[in-house]
C-alpha cells in the first residue's frame, strides 16, 4: 500500500528533492504537491493532484502526510488547516517563535504533527549526546557554538544551533534565555561563566555546519556536524512520515520519538 505523501512548496529546492525521493521510494505514493497561490503551473506528477490551495487538495487526498519545510507562518496555518481535514504533517521550517510552537502543540491536540528544526540523523544523536559531554566536563568549560549557512538563509541563528544550545543549557541546569549570548560588540568586559554564545556565519551555498566549543583550562573539545546535501533533511522528513503515519495525536513529536 505504502504511505501517501503531499508535499508543500513543491517547486523550492527542497520540495523538489522531496518530491525526487518520494517518487523513488517504493514505500511512499506521491499523492499530492502544492505551492503558494499563483505559483503551481508547471506541477505535474502521474497520479498525484497538483494544487496552490491546500484546503481544496485536502479533502481529494484523506490521510496523506503532509511534509513541510516552508516558513514559519506558513508551517502554523499548514497545521490549522491540516487539524481541520485530519492529515498527519511534518513540519521541517526553522525559526519558529515560541508562540508559533506553542501554535503547533495545539494542532497536534488533533492530528499526528511532528516539528523538527533538523531533520539528519547525525545532529539529533548529537542532541542526545553532547548533555553528556556538557556535565562531564563540568562549568569549568565554557561553551560556544558557531553556525554556517548559505547566504538565502533568512533566520538567524539557526534552529538547529538554538536547539543544541538550548540542550546544553538543560544539562547544565539554565535556562537558555537568561544565559544565551547571540551578539558580541564593542568592550564587553569578561565573558561571564554563566553564558553560551551562538555566533552566525552566512556565505555562499553551505548546507549546513554546526561546531560547538568547549573551552576549558588549558584545553579546547570541538565538535562538529557538516551536513553534505540537502538529501540528509529530506531522508530524514521522509523517515519521519513514515513513522508518523503510525501514530495519533496528543502530542508535537520530534525526532527524538523517531528514534
Amino acid at each position: 500500500m505504502g504511505v501517501d505523501i503531499v508535499i508543500l512548496g513543491a517547486k523550492g529546492r527542497m520540495g523538489n528533492m522531496l518530491v525526487n525521493m518520494t517518487l523513488a521510494d517504493e514505500e511512499l505514493n506521491l499523492v499530492g504537491a502544492c505551492e503558494r497561490k499563483g505559483n503551481a503551473d508547471g506541477l505535474a506528477y502521474e497520479g498525484c493532484e497538483v494544487s496552490d490551495c491546500l484546503e481544496d487538495l485536502l479533502p481529494k487526498v484523506p490521510g496523506a502526510v503532509i511534509i513541510d519545510f516552508t516558513a514559519p507562518e506558513a508551517s502554523v496555518a499548514m497545521a490549522r488547516t491540516a487539524a481541520r481535514f485530519g492529515n498527519p504533517a511534518v513540519i521541517g521550517t526553522t525559526g519558529l517563535s515560541d508562540a508559533q510552537q506553542a501554535e503547533l502543540a495545539e494542532s497536534a491536540k488533533r492530528i499526528p504533527l511532528f516539528w523538527a528544526p533538523n531533520m539528519s540523523v547525525g545532529v539529533n544523536v548529537l542532541l542526545k549526546i553532547m548533555p553528556q559531554l556538557a556535565q562531564a566536563l563540568g562549568d569549568a568549560y565554557d561553551i560556544e557554538i558557531v553556525e554556517t549557512h548559505h547566504r538565502m538563509k533568512k533566520d538567524s541563528p539557526s534552529g538547529t544551533a538554538i536547539k543544541l544550545a538550548q540542550n546544553l543549557a538543560e544539562a547544565r541546569g539554565w535556562n537558555y534565555d537568561d544565559v544565551k549570548k547571540h551578539c558580541r560588540d564593542g568592550i564587553i568586559g569578561e565573558r561571564p561563566k554563566k553564558e553560551i554564545g551562538v555566533q552566525t556565519l552566512r556565505g555562499g551555498d553551505v548546507v549546513g555546519d554546526h561546531t560547538m566549543f568547549f573551552f576549558g583550562p588549558g584545553e579546547r573539545i570541538e565538535v562538529t556536524h557538516r551536513a553534505h546535501s540537502r538529501e540528509t533533511f529530506a531522508a530524514g522528513a521522509l523517515r519521519a512520515a513514515k513513522w508518523l503515519s503510525r501514530q495519533k495525536s496528543g502530542k508535537l513529536y520530534a525526532m527524538a520519538d523517531v528514534f
